[in-house]
């Protein structure tokens, strides 16, 4: 009986310190993202990476303010984090989040599959697409004629015109006034304005043989200009045309496949930039959106392709001669942009969440976006 109870008592102990040890090793392991997100310190200062893109983001001042920086600031407040923000351009403010140098990143940020590969997303604040942007249409009947006439498009191809003739007319002047005062002589004002009478008369092949050179080089120089002529007014036919009928052009643009036909600007490296790439030959880059949209207001393009939301946003604010076309090129999701496995996404997502099935959030959407919210 004595040898037995050293023996129990061992057994007793060894089965104590084993038994946690298995019901540890049955028990499920915790997920890395569970394990991370309780790692988080609330009081930890957070580092907020912004690119500026109205109506997500807008520079206030010394402040920002927007769609995306009002949910990020009730998000924070919701968990009692504090925080800064930091100012990037749109590739910097990426390779920051991927680089892990700030906690998130606010913008009009798109989700797509290439991003993802280099960091993580938030749930999605909304969905829209690429938008078209164009000219507003001039009018019609003969109010449309008359601001066609005064556009600058066309008073550039007149203006061209003009310069042309006259430097033809001069050339013919200089050949023949001495040997032809008859019909190039007076005075020089006089002889240059008979030039320029006959230069016209000649490209338009009226041919009322009031004017005509006499001397072998102004005869020669009548030949070269006859054929001349011909390519002259098939190319400012058509540049004319053009001129006339561009306030026509948004209707012209139905489909994607109808951008391929137009001056198309966007800006290299965004989105809009990528899918023009994709699906076009060549476009126009411009450094900005505002670079982009003064171009087609000065009528040196002929459409803009960028994310819908910004373009309404600067149009309404800046550019009341153009406007954004019902046609969505490809959808995109905006997202607060995270590095890979951060610890904050679980409780970002659960905040965006309430505040997007709110009963108020389409009201918060019209704030920003106005009536045509995406």
């Amino acid at each position: 009986m004595t040898m037995r109870t050293p023996r129990t008592i061992l057994l007793c102990l060894c089965t104590l310190l084993l038994t946690p040890l298995a019901f540890a090793q049955n028990a499920p392991a915790a997920s890395a993202p569970a394990r991370a997100a309780t790692a988080v310190a609330p009081a930890r200062k957070l580092t907020v990476g912004v690119k500026v893109a109205p109506p997500f983001v807008i520079r206030d001042g010394d402040h920002y303010r927007g769609l995306a920086i009002d949910l990020w600031e009730e998000v924070a407040a919701d968990h009692g984090w504090k925080f800064q923000y930091k100012s990037y351009d749109l590739e910097g403010l990426l390779n920051a989040v991927q680089s892990h140098q700030v906690d998130v990143g606010l913008g009009a940020i798109t989700a797509t599959a290439q991003r993802e590969q280099r960091m993580d997303f938030a749930h999605p604040i909304t969905s829209s697409g690429l938008g078209v942007a164009v000219r507003n249409q001039s009018g019609s009947g003969w109010l449309a004629v008359a601001q066609a006439l005064v556009s600058p498009a066309f008073l550039s191809v007149i203006g061209t015109l003009i310069v042309l003739l006259l430097a033809v007319g001069l050339l013919v002047w200089s050949l023949e006034h001495k040997h032809n005062p008859e019909q190039f002589g007076g005075t020089r004002a006089q002889g240059i304005f008979s030039g320029f009478w006959w230069a016209m008369v000649t490209m338009t092949t009226v041919g009322y043989g009031d004017t005509a050179p006499r001397t072998v080089p102004g005869r020669l120089l009548g030949m070269v200009w006859m054929l001349a002529a011909l390519m002259v007014v098939s190319f400012f036919t058509a540049s004319i045309t053009s001129a006339l009928t561009v306030g026509q052009l948004s209707n012209r643009i139905r489909t994607a496949d109808d951008l391929s036909h137009v001056r198309v600007a966007s800006i290299a490296g965004s989105t809009s930039g990528q899918w023009l790439q994709r699906n076009q030959d060549s476009f126009v880059h411009a450094d900005s959106l505002d670079d982009a949209l003064e171009r087609l207001a000065a009528g040196k393009v002929d459409a803009v392709v960028y994310d819908a939301p910004l373009l309404r946003w600067q149009i309404n604010q800046q550019f009341s001669g153009l406007r954004v076309l019902p046609l969505r090129l490809e959808r995109q999701d905006y997202a607060f942009a995270l590095p890979d496995n951060s610890p904050l996404r679980e409780q970002i997502d659960t905040s965006l969440l309430q505040r997007i099935n709110a009963p108020d959030w389409n009201q918060r959407l019209k704030k920003y976006f106005g009536p045509d919210r995406p």
